[in-house]
């Protein structure tokens, strides 16, 4: 077998039996992951360009403004806590970090299930839209389609 890694989407018997003869055919060594399907590209670049839409805002956090990364930490952080006790969330932890900085240890957008990654979005827009903020790279990304209700998109 090729050394390139190899997805695929359980979606019906074919797909199937192309995992399992790539399995039979791996390497050794080579690695194997069954899960549930994580969050989509879609999805991903939806949350960036909210995050970039906060970053580009009116918005400070603790006394400045934040990039679209930081911007990220702080949702996925807070979407975290607001949904502590949804079945499937993880708990929110801080700890102290190895200088003796906190550390929040959050989850992973990259894991995130499809159904957490839409929540988390949903919380995002509802961030934006409680304080004004436009989504001008969300809408020009095609992910509202212009459309100023954000629980219509």
């Amino acid at each position: 077998m090729s050394k390139r890694n190899q997805r695929f989407i359980l979606i019906n018997d074919r797909v199937r039996e192309n995992a399992i003869a790539a399995i039979a055919s791996a390497e050794e060594g080579s690695s194997v992951s069954v899960g549930p399907k994580s969050r989509s590209v879609d999805q991903n670049a939806k949350f960036h360009a909210i995050c970039t839409d906060i970053s580009k805002s009116h918005m400070t956090w603790a006394g400045k403004r934040r990039g679209p990364e930081e911007w990220k930490v702080l949702l996925v952080s807070a979407h975290t806590v607001a949904t502590k006790n949804d079945p499937g969330a993880p708990s929110p932890e801080i700890v102290p970090g190895l200088e003796g900085e906190f550390v929040n240890i959050r989850e992973s957008t990259a894991r995130m299930s499809v159904g957490r990654a839409a929540s988390l979005i949903t919380y995002a827009l509802a961030f934006c839209d409680t304080n004004g903020i436009h989504l001008t790279e969300t809408i020009r990304g095609g992910f509202l389609d212009g459309a100023n209700d954000w629980r219509a998109a």
